[in-house]
């Protein structure tokens, strides 16, 4: 009996990791995780009496390791918040910067996803797959957008080392293809550290309706817009909410808090009380609040005195150009974008403020980058109602925008100003998000508090940094070693090396000396003060390549030339060649090629995985639902069919039977009061209905709506013929001569027996989600 507890007790001991297979122990100073259970200590005889009990005990964190709280801003540029200099004053971005530091020379990688993935991982973006964002996958490792084992985050090193882990808000680093209710689940945040998650995938979504999980459960929001509800405010409500509630349970538990909200990205959704305290403050247009951010900068100490402010690009219209109501449109745009930062800042100073509440609030370490990336161009140059839509290609226009002014930033609208306003946000620097040749796709101000760990207080840094530093400071600050593997895997080194250096040191040497940039083809490469530049397009136009012909690269001495005002190539070829060969050598090791330039191509890449690829045929059950779109069938510029058998309850019934897409754009299929329509909504321009005029009595029925794609006329887009009928018998015919070319939306889903977010037809808003009061046996989508 003794010897088979021996063997029991050792074979326990092999399966807990406490000895290996081949008798040696692994490490447990963290160079491999999980830091393995340490060897029983105690004594078994062969009774209670006499042995000696060793509990396995829980994992500690370093004795002194500060709490963490990371924040990303979304879409921020250097020139927009006061704070570096910018037009809007953030007075909660301001008092952590007066107890810590400001780091004017940090860096992104000019996009959502990559950025985020270099962040998060300490090493360059491509490393990690994510060269684009997750919707532009490719099947190249450096942009397949599957996030490799090999580089595990820094929330399963924290969460393996003694950390708590929550994440909230924006994760833009799941492939999309996997991003629906049933996952699969291993690259969503829970399955990368975090213990915790509130928030939602993909590159944005709006404020007012968002489409939100807690952990891998779909949720809808507690409150409506006009009950109050708005996605900032009630991520710090949970961001709080977890924190207390970690507090009260493990006070002697660190934690780390990512912070991640979707704000200020587009849509730009902020109510008035918030925009009309801007009312009037941009009249002077986007060419004389860059100059007035220039001299903020320069006061503040932001910019060394002497940088010039580059010129603007010709593809933006001086704003002396423009006529009263595009300044009166575009005017009120950057009020209510202004608005929206404002009251960024003051939901993140109120998430700051409750740390500050706690009794370790000295010991927390904070990093806060203002923004992911440069401002956002995405709105075009006219700026638009549906951002939606002019990502299709379709561009809104000023007499389309005027008659709703007063609804910019409101609920129902996907609002985005136009670029002039990015390119005013980016001063001093050239250009803007999605362009990492230049600072200002990449160039993003930081903000480090730490009071336990950091002696000097509201002092400026001027190192050159780079996000893939940002979890390598962690490590130290937390005591915490880089392991050498996770979960069984060997880990690739982090390219990211720690700012720590600089805390305490002004002027102490910065150890990044060479880093290099590139999404979308544009490129650049810093190395020892010098930084080479491949433009590659302005990053509104969405189509097309221009080719790789290496002729337009520009050269600038950024110790000089803090902005990249001055291309001094001409004048030193030989330094831009040296930086050229560099850039080539960064690349191959970083997993940088092939090199692509398209935008919308990629995003329809037919060999991209999808949930929906090859199938003509989608049948549903009732309840199905936050479908994403890119899972969903097909049926853009293609003929289809939908068939839904249903019944009847006696009384009638009122209720969505399929709806897809939102306000931005979409289809639904609905009973209103027992009769029968399909309302397909053209980005809010056109609305078609097709109606039956008999309610449907009790008992089942089978509806199918049916569209015939007429061929594309040179190129143009067109409709086709619709036709509604009820069992066997035509109830309405007509015609959808303009039809959604590419998506009905970057937020919404389709859903089965309701239309959850923002509703497709106006008909039923004020019941959203317009739940099903019948049943739904089945429903049939075929496309040709």
């Amino acid at each position: 009996m003794i010897a088979r507890l021996l063997v029991a007790g050792l074979t326990s001991a092999i399966m807990c990791g406490m000895v290996s297979a081949q008798g040696v122990n692994p490490p447990m100073d963290g160079s491999v995780l999980p830091i393995p259970q340490a060897p029983f200590e105690g004594v078994i005889e062969r009774t209670f009496e006499g042995s000696q009990q060793d509990y396995p005990q829980p994992l500690s964190a370093p004795e002194t390791a500060p709490n963490i709280v990371l924040i990303l801003i979304d879409d921020l540029g250097f020139g927009q918040p006061g704070t570096f200099g910018g037009p809007v004053p953030t007075p909660a971005l301001d008092a952590l910067a007066d107890v810590g530091l400001r780091f004017t020379r940090m860096h992104t990688t000019a996009v959502c996803s990559p950025t985020r993935a270099a962040l998060l991982t300490g090493r360059n973006h491509h490393q990690t797959g994510f060269g684009s964002i997750t919707e532009l996958a490719s099947g190249y490792p450096g942009y397949n957008s599957i996030w490799p084992r090999e580089t595990a985050s820094i929330a399963e090193i924290l969460k393996g080392n003694g950390y708590s882990t929550s994440a909230f808000g924006k994760w833009h680093n799941t492939p999309a293809w996997e991003t629906t209710p049933i996952g699969p689940f291993e690259r969503w945040p829970n399955g990368l550290g975090f213990e915790y998650w509130y928030g939602f995938h993909g590159g944005e979504t709006s404020q007012w309706e968002p489409r939100l999980f807690r952990n891998t459960v779909p949720v809808e929001p507690s409150k409506r817009p006009d009950e109050g509800y708005h996605l900032t405010v009630d991520l710090v409500d949970e961001a709080i909410g977890w924190v207390n509630q970690q507090q009260s349970i493990a006070p002697d538990r660190p934690y780390f808090m990512y912070f991640a909200p979707g704000a200020v990205h587009a849509p730009l959704h902020v109510g008035p009380e918030w925009a009309d305290k801007f009312a009037g403050q941009f009249d002077q247009g986007w060419d004389k609040v860059r100059e007035e951010t220039l001299a903020r900068q320069k006061s503040l100490g932001v910019i060394p005195a002497n940088t010039d402010l580059t010129l603007r690009p010709s593809e933006i219209e001086a704003w002396d150009g423009l006529d009263a109501n595009a300044q009166k449109v575009y005017s009120r745009h950057q009020e209510v974008f202004a608005g929206f930062v404002a009251q960024t800042d003051h939901e993140i100073g109120r998430l700051l403020n409750a740390i500050k509440a706690m009794p370790d609030a000295d010991n927390t370490l904070i990093i806060l980058i203002a923004g992911d990336n440069g401002p956002s161009a995405e709105g075009t140059i006219t700026g638009t109602m549906n951002n939606t839509m002019t990502l299709n290609g379709l561009p809104d226009s000023v007499e389309n925008q005027l008659p709703l002014i007063d609804k910019i930033g409101q609920p129902g609208y996907d609002n985005h100003y136009p670029v002039g306003w990015a390119w005013a946000g980016a001063a001093p620097f050239q250009w803007m998000k999605r362009v990492p040749s230049h600072f200002g796709g990449t160039r993003n101000g930081a903000v480090i508090s730490w009071p336990a760990g950091i002696a000097a207080k509201g002092e400026i840094r001027d190192q050159f940094h780079h996000v893939i530093d940002v979890a390598p400071t962690i490590l130290e600050a937390a005591g915490i070693k880089e392991p050498e593997e996770v979960n069984g895997t060997t880990q690739v080194p982090m390219a990211g090396a720690s700012m720590a250096y600089s805390f305490d040191d002004a002027e102490a040497p910065g150890t990044r000396t060479t880093q290099y940039f590139e999404t979308g083809g544009h490129r650049a490469i810093y190395h020892d003060g010098w930084v080479a530049s491949s433009f590659h397009g302005a990053p509104w136009i969405l189509t097309g390549s221009i080719g790789f012909d290496d002729k337009d690269w520009t050269l600038y001495n950024i110790e000089k030339d803090f902005s990249q005002a001055n291309d001094i190539s001409d004048e030193n070829p030989e330094k831009l060649a040296e930086l050229q060969a560099l850039f080539e050598e960064e690349a191959a090791k970083y997993s940088v090629f092939p090199l692509d330039d398209r935008f919308i191509e990629r995003a329809n890449d037919p060999e991209q995985p999808s949930l929906a690829k090859g199938q003509t045929r989608f049948e549903y059950k009732s309840g199905t639902s936050r479908i994403p779109e890119g899972a969903s069938p097909p049926v853009y510029l293609r003929s289809h069919q939908i068939t839904a058998e249903i019944t009847v309850p006696v009384g009638g019934a009122t209720s969505v039977i399929i709806a897809s897409g939102g306000s931005s754009a979409g289809y639904t299929l609905y009973l209103d009061d027992g009769l029968p329509v399909y309302e397909y909504n053209f980005f809010g321009l056109k609305r078609y209905r097709l109606a039956g005029t008999e309610r449907l009595p009790e008992g089942t029925h089978t509806i199918v709506f049916e569209y015939q794609q007429q061929p594309l006329k040179d190129k143009r887009i067109v409709g086709g013929a619709a036709t509604l009928s009820v069992n066997g018998v035509d109830v309405a015919r007509g015609d959808i001569d303009k039809v959604v070319p590419g998506a009905f939306s970057t937020t919404e889903t389709m859903d089965i027996g309701s239309d959850l977010g923002a509703t497709v037809s106006l008909a039923y808003e004020e019941s959203a989600p317009f739940a099903s009061t019948g049943s739904i046996e089945s429903v049939v989508v075929t496309v040709e």
